[in-house]
């Protein structure tokens, strides 16, 4: 953003956030679509952990995960969530709030067949967030499906896929100097209609 008090933000925030990415991903030294992902779960309280985005667009962020892990079941009780970018080589941030919906079978399946063979095993050996004995038991269970779908493609778990975070929030931070930071929250209304205003840093 410009320090000119008369700096022009689009009615949508989804341009915004396509410029904001788009500097981040020239300037960031590793992944800059990570993302904290906060969820609801048992008794209300809240969790948190790093995630990637995959895509998104005008219906919302989408990112993959195992459904069975804590946070997809975490997101199939409490559909709703809070995600934060940062880019702290830009000095930026951006957070959304917003209900969670699954990604379909295709979107998923599309996905899945673009990853690495060894990621594609990977979702099959790990059940994540269960207990586990030993790295040899995981590393085991890697070659076992190796050899199940040697010479063949891997199809993805049923229990694999995305979810969309749909917001009816997106806001950006710029840091500035002496904390007169810029904040710009924006608003989705229920005609689905984004409206923006200026927050107090």
């Amino acid at each position: 953003m410009s320090d000119n008090k008369d700096f022009k933000i689009p009615a949508d925030p989804w341009l915004l956030f396509r410029e904001w990415l788009a500097a981040a991903e020239s300037a960031e030294p590793s992944d800059p679509n990570a993302m904290s992902l906060a969820t609801v779960g048992a008794h209300g309280m809240p969790s948190a952990r790093i995630v990637l985005l995959k895509s998104f667009d005008e219906s919302g962020f989408v990112f993959m995960t195992n459904r069975e892990s804590n946070k997809g079941q975490q997101l199939t009780r409490h559909p709703k969530a809070a995600l934060c970018f940062h880019w702290k080589s830009q000095r930026r941030q951006v957070r959304a709030e917003g209900d969670i919906v699954p990604v379909d079978d295709k979107e998923s399946d599309d996905y899945f067949a673009t990853r690495p063979r060894g990621s594609q095993i990977g979702a099959w050996a790990s059940q994540q967030s269960r207990p586990l004995a030993s790295r040899s038991e995981l590393e085991q269970r890697a070659k076992d499906f190796e050899r199940k779908f040697e010479d063949k493609p891997v199809p993805r778990p049923s229990h694999w896929g995305g979810f969309r975070l749909s917001p009816n929030l997106i806001e950006f931070w710029q840091d500035r100097e002496f904390r007169m930071h810029d904040r710009i929250v924006y608003h989705r209304g229920p005609a689905k209609a984004w409206t923006h205003e200026r927050l107090y840093p």
